[in-house]
């Protein structure tokens, strides 16, 4: 698939010009894609650079100590997850809204994703991406909170927040969420389309034979009729497949790890030493440095649990809740379930294979396979040929559910930017993208999502600081004071059109 005629631009003179530009590149010795590649390259070697390491890392200890380890109460979001607010305000239920925020982290993010990460980052990637996750949960419950507080309802009765709303209403910033918006919009097709389409048909087109524009065309159709019906129905088929598709994997990863006991132990050592300094070869691993380690650790852990990202709080914004801080409570627990279970475990399984299985991962040039086909060898070394059909499956439901959690918080980003009117153009726009990212590399789909992850995060984090002191304040009235069951008095302070 790693073709420069996979590149489809829109327009005739568009097409003409990238044409010329492929000849030029051609007479240079470099292709459209390579091209593309190297400036995706250059500018994820700014923005994934230590500083915004540090602004995402630096916001989850931040709010991990302003809000006084909010972590020790996740078990209590579990708990509130599947009760019920009587009289509350929202479009869907609290389970409802969780599940479509966990539809769009469990995605490819889990499977290829943290195989990447592996990959790219070495061993000790998955113990930064476990820490992300960790301190990430503060991160995620301030989001939801900012975003419940400083919601808003159309005049349909529709509920509408997030980073873009609290930045507006909550810091007087307007310019800001318009930002959020257009990194929002724009990014819901690199991280909620592209990455999860081209996983789906690689593998289904290694596995069953299928031509990738087949199985693109039918996600296609399947993705509209799906997301012309909304929140509701992103959030009915979530709560349907969410549960099922989240314990059939991990099941899968965990039967691994007992086939792989004798490798555990040593698997995990080297997931902690290579964490913090230069690795060895050792069982199939090259040396890595800790900055490789951090950043695509890191970058794989907000790719997965998306905690700073500014995404899951659109969703938390239409649940039915009494006070913000309820919802805060359940939406922290997405990255419990997603990171610290669900990632940790399969990153240690794969570093639990490759060490078994060394060579199996190795190509022709004696590096680490990539993408799907190093997930696919983890399962199909396992499980022999039904390994093959469990990632098939996985990332079927993983990456389609993902690409319909992403496109409510797509519409919501247009909705702020253009009201109304954008909303049914952007379905459309966003379903036929399906089929674009049916016939683009893998390698560069999550170059360019982890770029437009990076955009997103920043005003998104910024809002947070700035907000953390009315965050605390929120959490002391109806938490600290064990006034859990309070009505907030003023839930929606504006109507729109």
């Amino acid at each position: 698939m790693n073709r420069e005629d996979d590149f489809f631009p829109a327009g005739q003179e568009t097409a003409l010009f990238l044409f010329l530009w492929h000849l030029r590149c051609e007479k240079g010795g470099i292709g459209i894609m390579d091209f593309i590649q190297s400036t995706v390259d250059a500018v994820n070697g700014v923005v994934w650079g230590w500083l915004m390491l540090i602004l995402l890392v630096g916001t989850h200890i931040f709010l991990t100590l302003r809000l006084r380890f909010i972590q020790a109460h996740v078990f209590k979001g579990i708990k509130l997850t599947f009760s019920k607010d009587k009289g509350a305000s929202g479009d869907v239920s609290q389970w409802g809204a969780l599940a479509t925020a966990l539809a769009a982290t469990l995605g490819t993010g889990n499977i290829v994703g943290v195989a990447t990460g592996v990959v790219r980052g070495g061993p000790g990637a998955v113990l930064w991406l476990w820490i992300t996750g960790l301190f990430g949960i503060a991160t995620k419950y301030g989001e939801a909170v900012a975003a419940v507080k400083y919601r808003v309802r159309t005049s349909d009765g529709t509920m509408l927040g997030g980073p873009m709303y609290a930045c507006e209403r909550g810091l007087g910033m307007k310019w800001l969420g318009v930002l959020f918006s257009i990194f929002a919009s724009i990014a819901c097709f690199g991280i909620g389309n592209l990455v999860q389409v081209n996983s789906i048909v690689g593998n289904f087109e290694s596995t069953f034979g299928v031509p990738s524009y087949v199985t693109g065309l039918a996600l296609t159709i399947f993705t509209f009729i799906v997301i012309v019906g909304g929140i509701r129905s992103i959030a009915k088929v979530a709560e349907f497949l969410i549960p099922f598709m989240a314990i059939f994997f991990f099941l899968a990863c965990f039967i691994l790890l007992v086939n792989n006991w004798a490798f555990v132990g040593q698997a995990l050592n080297l997931i902690i030493t290579s964490a913090f300094s230069m690795q060895a070869a050792v069982g199939g691993f090259t040396g890595y440095t800790v900055m490789q380690a951090a950043r695509f650790g890191i970058a794989r852990g907000l790719f997965s649990n998306e905690a700073g990202l500014g995404s899951a709080p659109i969703a938390a914004a239409a649940a039915v809740t009494r006070n913000p801080v309820r919802q805060g409570l359940v939406s922290m627990s997405q990255v419990f379930w997603d990171t610290i279970i669900l990632c940790a475990v399969t990153g240690t399984m794969y570093v639990t294979c490759v060490l078994k299985w060394p060579l199996h991962f190795m190509d022709e040039a004696g590096e680490l396979v990539r993408g799907v086909t190093f997930a696919s060898t983890a399962f199909e070394l396992g499980f022999g040929g039904f390994g093959a059909v469990i990632v098939t499956i996985t990332i079927l439901t993983f990456a389609w559910t993902t690409i319909l959690g992403w496109s409510y918080y797509g519409e919501r980003a247009v909705e702020y930017l253009a009201g109304k009117k954008g909303i049914q153009p952007f379905k459309i726009v966003y379903s036929l993208a399906v089929f674009l990212g049916s016939l683009m590399a893998v390698d560069l789909v999550f170059d360019i999502a982890d770029m437009f992850n990076a955009f997103m995060a920043i005003p998104n984090l910024i809002s947070l600081i700035a907000l953390s002191g009315l965050i605390a304040k929120i959490t002391k009235e109806y938490l600290w004071d064990k006034n859990l069951d309070g009505v907030d008095p003023d839930p929606i302070m504006e109507i729109r059109n």
